[in-house]
């Protein structure tokens, strides 16, 4: 099934399918991406989008789906105009799609040899727009922070091999040289 009749159900089993017979993280990335891509577009997504943002944080994480063990994690994150998150990274692969209005990525490079505790030294490579249908694919180790430019909330489908609030991941402060665990606030 594709485009509009795909359905998260569907999706969920391809997703179990593909983790469990792909070699390595890479592959599940290439296979879930034209899935991930597919259910973004869907009407049963949408249909089910609460788009409802926590003030505190800037954005809204509506879990769609996880398996017991936290692994397999679909989300809808809704995003605050002109708000986002600090640079973190995940800890776990994932795959992002544009659902509705922009998101401006920025991409990180960690440049310490993080041999102190704490202490994290990043530097901007590269800042992106993604459109709705534009498709990310991260490693567990990149680093980006997320902003929605525009005026009106935004919303993107977050894929994740692990539920982002299990992995032990970070966020950093690239002006106070910092690192700190990060979980965030899901509704």
């Amino acid at each position: 099934m594709t485009g509009a009749g795909y359905t998260l159900k569907a999706f969920v089993a391809a997703l179990r399918e593909i983790s469990a017979s792909a070699a390595d993280a890479h592959e599940i990335l290439e296979r879930v991406k034209p899935l991930a891509r597919q259910l973004a577009a869907s009407a049963d997504l949408h249909a089910r989008l609460n788009r409802q943002c926590d003030e505190a944080q800037g954005f809204g994480f509506q879990l769609l789906h996880e398996e017991p063990d936290h692994t397999l994690c679909v989300a809808a994150l809704s995003w605050l105009p002109g708000r986002g998150t600090p640079p973190h990274d995940h800890g776990t692969w994932g795959v992002v799609v544009g659902v509705e209005g922009d998101e401006v990525n920025t991409f990180w490079l960690r440049t310490d040899d993080r041999s102190q505790p704490g202490h994290a030294a990043i530097e901007k490579l590269q800042e992106k727009v993604f459109p709705p249908g534009a498709v990310i694919v991260l490693m567990p180790d990149i680093i980006h922070s997320v902003r929605n430019d525009g005026d009106e909330i935004s919303v993107s489908l977050h894929v994740y091999g692990k539920n982002i609030n299990f992995t032990g991941r970070s966020q950093f402060d690239p002006e106070r040289r910092s690192v700190v665990p990060w979980i965030v606030r899901q509704n």
